[in-house]
């Protein structure tokens, strides 16, 4: 195990949470210190030690670092699972903020006139799997859904799809059978099917062309298209509403195979 590469990754995951970095390489420091001295906590962090107390001194603040008064002091981190329970709490604490701020905001009417046909682009697979579930989570009839990548079959998307109620229907398809086996174990009260869809199988493509990621209609109104680029394996997708929608259309007949026929609108 890389040592010194999680070190780092710990240091920039606790700066992203809100800690500074003297902070941050304090706390990890102590992480791997039954206790320790200023003297001690500067040198295995590389913090100036004038700086280490100032860095303690907020951290014990915070909740994630105990100090005992003792000549030299010592100091030590708390219990990683009070730690995680310490910083998801004021995590979800800025969240809340955050969410509050925003909904008070005065929203600025556009005088544009908006456009029939609306279609949206976003990057990130965070991003486009959150978005995934909103729009699962929306539906009211129906959802179809085609995994071109096993690897997008998270366990985040199985929760979400057992939790579509009864009453939507849900047909999830796969690009292999064994990958539809797969979906049919994990997702038992979907409808599932070996997609027709040659073009979207990735096998024979060249190594720097992208591959399709997921394809998702909701409803027959709204579509998200996801794209996986090779090079690092990023997932860039577009999404449009409406029932006209060009690219919801065009969807709909290309996932016709996965479709329930009695609901397909001619």
């Amino acid at each position: 195990m890389d040592t010194s590469k999680n070190v780092e990754e710990a240091i920039e995951i606790l700066q992203q949470l809100g800690l500074k970095e003297y902070e941050a390489r304090c706390f990890v420091g102590l992480a791997r210190l039954n206790t320790g001295t200023a003297k001690k906590l500067s040198e295995i962090t590389e913090v100036p030690r004038t700086r280490v107390y100032d860095a303690i001194r907020v951290l014990e603040a915070q909740g994630l670092v105990e100090i005992q008064h003792s000549s030299p002091q010592r100091f030590r981190a708390v219990s990683l699972e009070e730690a995680t329970e310490t910083l998801r709490g004021q995590y979800e604490e800025r969240v809340g903020r955050l969410r509050n701020a925003l909904d008070t905001i005065e929203t600025v009417e556009d005088d544009e006139e908006s456009p029939v046909q609306e279609i949206w682009a976003m990057t990130g697979r965070d991003a486009i799997e959150s978005r995934a579930d909103q729009l699962i989570g929306a539906a009211e009839e129906e959802i179809v859904l085609v995994v071109g990548d096993g690897s997008l079959l998270t366990d985040d998307l199985i929760e979400t799809l057992n939790g579509v109620d009864d009453d939507i229907d849900l047909v999830v398809g796969a690009l292999s059978e064994p990958l539809r086996e797969e979906i049919e174990t994990a997702v038992p009260n979907a409808t599932t099917f070996v997609s027709g869809l040659e073009w979207l199988r990735d096998q024979d493509l060249p190594a720097d062309e992208t591959a399709i990621g997921r394809l998702l209609l909701v409803d027959r109104s709204t579509i998200l298209v996801s794209t996986i680029i090779p090079d690092n394996k990023e997932e860039q997708a577009i999404f449009g509403e409406g029932f006209g929608n060009g690219l919801v259309v065009i969807s709909r007949r290309l996932m016709a195979q996965g479709l329930i026929p009695a609901r397909d609108p001619q």
